[in-house]
């Protein structure tokens, strides 16, 4: 194996921003060298790398970055936290790997919230954007934690301070995941927010609790369960349909064509959580099949590389697919196997009949 080493020095030399980038007990820096498997020895604000050479790079590029992220601003220093490093980590390997393959005007949403700038961090986040950009309807399929309804709504909120729109619309199917709306308390609007509150999760970070509500009371911002868009047309507007695996095939048609002029539409889900009945078939799957041929429309694929949230979640992503892909092999296997011992058993039958399988199918009447 091919070992590089690398000496940085992180100026100015500072202990109370070293010991914000190094974290409590140098976790920051043991989970910079558990995730890319390299060494580092610190003393004071010299650091030393050793491991391959593209890791050793990228683990000196999030220290620069990191160590710049401590310094204090308006007298108040912020600390490293492990989020950051994970979020860091994605990011190097999007800027050592996947340069060229990351869009230019992927990188055009720029927003400023109280957590920092949002901006793509993976090759497929990057395109994800960047269709959104260039195309009135935009599917984003993929497992949990990819960023699809985040930065659906980092797009609306961007459109809407460029004045490219005049209000944002976002909307989910109220369908129970295991539960019964008809147990919870309330009235009807008290019994849906929960399900719409990821939605408002997403912007309370992005603008604020207060301007939120500002925008609510003057319906520039509107959050509604979908059953609520029947029959309306939606012009000037950013629609966002989150949690799409969870409609039927009418739901979806019904909100496709609900777009209007100057509007863009976002359709986000997850087609291996779907919490329809076994017998309905997820209008976003028949949406996959029936639109991919419309060039109007992009669709965009995420997998367990583009996972945001904690480490462990990409894991528990490939082992749930690890785990489906097999179960559907032993299914194939069963079914083939009692195929098979179903025509033995009708040999079985017809030697016992002194009759061959040619003789019954002889005795069958023809069509004609």
């Amino acid at each position: 194996m091919n070992v590089d080493t690398k000496e940085i020095v992180l100026e100015p030399a500072d202990n109370k921003r070293l010991l914000s980038l190094c974290g409590p007990f140098d976790d920051n820096i043991k989970q910079l060298e558990r995730r890319l498997g390299i060494e580092i020895n610190r003393r004071d604000n010299h650091f030393k790398l050793v491991g391959k050479l593209l890791c050793v790079d990228a683990a000196a590029t999030i220290l620069r970055s990191l160590y710049v992220d401590t310094a204090p601003v308006r007298g108040v220093s912020s600390d490293i936290d492990p989020e950051q490093i994970h979020l860091a980590i994605k990011e190097s390997r999007v800027l050592e790997q996947a340069a060229d393959s990351v869009p230019d005007y992927g990188k055009a949403i720029h927003i400023q919230t109280k957590r920092g700038v949002i901006k793509p961090r993976t090759p497929n986040q990057a395109q994800y954007i960047a269709n959104i950009l260039d195309h009135d309807i935009t599917f984003g399929v993929g497992p949990a934690g990819t960023g699809k309804t985040y930065l659906a709504v980092a797009a609306a909120v961007d459109a809407l301070e460029r004045q490219e729109i005049r209000r944002i619309l976002l909307t989910r199917p109220a369908v129970e995941a295991g539960e019964k709306l008809g147990f919870l308390p309330g009235d009807l609007s008290q019994k849906v927010d929960p399900y719409l509150r990821p939605l408002y999760d997403a912007l309370f970070e992005m603008l604020g609790f207060e301007r939120v509500e500002k925008l609510i009371e003057r319906n520039v911002i509107e959050v509604a369960p979908l059953a609520y868009m029947r029959g309306r047309t939606l012009n000037d507007a950013f629609i966002i349909l989150d949690e799409s695996q969870n409609t039927s095939i009418e739901q979806m048609k019904m909100f496709l064509t609900r777009i209007g002029f100057n509007s863009r539409a976002v359709i986000t889900g997850d087609v291996t959580q779907i919490d329809l009945p076994r017998h309905q078939k997820s209008g976003l799957r028949h949406a996959i099949e029936v639109l991919s041929s419309v060039e109007e429309i992009s669709f965009n694929f995420f997998n367990s590389e583009d996972v945001v949230r904690h480490p462990v979640v990409a894991l528990i992503v490939n082992a749930y697919e690890a785990w489906e892909s097999a179960d559907e092999r032993h299914r194939d296997d069963v079914a083939r196997e009692r195929k098979r011992e179903a025509m033995a058993e009708r040999s079985k039958s017809q030697a016992a009949a002194g009759r061959s399988p040619s003789d019954e199918n002889a005795l069958e009447p023809s069509d004609e």
